[in-house]
């Protein structure tokens, strides 16, 4: 894969939040602009998460991240793989504990985009995100052991994870997952 696969996602992708309408367009030009922009070392570089549900859509799995002490959801660095949903679900894989076979895949497209700054955490400089996400599902019946990265792994309904993560992208994310559960339909006009 390279970055103009990247870029042809991010071309295709439609969001109904003008938020992130506005970080697609932002990311598209920033990634057009540097193509160093998988490697950690660029001050603003892609990293690609996972949003994970539980089978019933009921539930969102996030970690409370050691470093930065908030919960999120699993994902990492790119560190130099243009393949973002590669990059998501093997940060999903090694941030949770489970098995790569009990990780399904939703859906290949883009689940959400959201560009933000990492502030300064002891020796790692101020940098940008641009942070791909997919949609994927756990079993929540499952152990998730989780790794040395979080203090807790831990499954929430929709109705707490804006306690535990107040960020625009997760409520987004929320409204996206409600929608799956209550898909809202379109009514096309009849032609005369």
């Amino acid at each position: 894969m390279h970055r103009n696969d990247l870029l042809n996602q991010l071309r295709s992708y439609h969001t109904r939040f003008m938020d992130e309408v506005a970080y697609v367009r932002r990311a598209i030009a920033y990634i057009e602009q540097n193509e160093n922009v998988f490697e950690r070392a660029a001050p603003v570089h892609i990293t690609a998460s996972a949003w994970v549900v539980s089978p019933d859509h009921e539930q969102v799995l996030l970690l409370h991240h050691r470093k930065y002490g908030h919960w999120f959801p699993p994902g990492g660095h790119a560190d130099g793989d243009a393949d973002v949903l590669r990059v998501a679900l093997k940060e999903c894989t090694e941030e949770t504990g489970v098995e790569p076979s009990q990780i399904k895949l939703i859906d290949s497209s883009i689940f959400d985009v959201d560009l933000h700054d990492v502030p300064r955490v002891g020796q790692i400089q101020a940098h940008g995100h641009i942070d791909i996400r997919f949609l994927v599902e756990i079993d929540d019946r499952l152990r998730i052991p989780g790794n040395n990265e979080s203090h807790e792994v831990k499954w929430f309904s929709l109705y707490e994870v804006m306690q535990m993560n107040r960020f625009r992208s997760t409520y987004r994310m929320l409204e996206k997952t409600r929608n799956l559960r209550n898909p809202v339909f379109t009514l096309r006009r009849r032609s005369a």
